[in-house]
């Protein structure tokens, strides 16, 4: 018979409130050995992928908020930080975790200033994704071996950290003001007002701290992260 004190000693585990989590790379062996993994060291029993980004914020879409992301930077539709800022947006209260090989201390850096979670190199072992996973469990932010925090703010951390700022209406807009639209054309693709139109683009241009759409759009180009990504991944 179980004493009091045993029971007591050795609670039952706390289950999560969504128990899945969501790969998000275009590497099918990579989705395979993160989905073990995962199983492995953080007991998920549903492990969804995408290999696109417009398929990860689809899963987003049609299910429960996942308790875990783990997103690659370079996606066949999304290229660098414009895919985890369009994917917070989605999940902002979903832990995200960048799994790249592309390891630059900018390159982390600017993934934390845009709301990734934590950082781990793609070619870490299992026992990294653990450590991470259980870190930022606790609140933490995942930070890898051999990063070097920065005592300053740069430019392109700024830029990021305004447009991770902007809601998704306002993204959307800004992204319809870069394709050259009006803001006539705008309301009509979005079916609301002009004048709601101008009031997005007012707290638009506030938010990144511009004068002009034409700003706007400059701040938006260079914060695609192409500009400081190596070729290839």
């Amino acid at each position: 018979m179980m004493s009091r004190e045993n029971t007591e000693a050795d609670p039952a585990p706390t289950p999560r409130k969504h128990d899945w989590a969501l790969v998000v790379d275009d590497h099918p062996l990579f989705c395979d050995a993160l989905e073990l993994t995962l199983k492995s060291v953080a007991e998920f029993t549903v492990v969804r992928t995408a290999d696109c980004l417009e398929g990860a914020l689809d899963l987003l879409a049609n299910h429960e908020p996942p308790s875990l992301v783990i997103l690659d930077l370079n996606l066949p539709d999304v290229n660098g930080l414009d895919g985890l800022i369009r994917l917070k947006r989605q999940a902002e209260k979903t832990p995200v975790i960048i799994a790249s090989s592309m390891t630059d201390n900018s390159i982390i850096s600017g993934a934390i200033v845009a709301g990734a979670a934590g950082f781990v190199p793609k070619h870490s072992p299992r026992a990294v994704f653990k450590e991470a996973i259980q870190q930022i469990e606790q609140g933490e932010i995942y930070k890898p071996a051999g990063y070097v925090e920065s005592s300053s703010t740069t430019d392109h951390d700024d830029t990021v950290s305004r447009l991770s700022s902007l809601t998704n209406q306002q993204a959307r807009i800004l992204e319809l003001i870069c394709e050259g639209k009006l803001n006539k054309q705008i309301a009509f693709d979005l079916t609301i007002a002009e004048t709601t139109v101008k009031a997005h683009v007012t707290a638009i241009m506030r938010k990144l701290g511009v004068q002009s759409r034409t700003q706007a759009v400059l701040v938006a180009q260079d914060a695609r992260f192409a500009s400081v990504l190596p070729s290839g991944e």
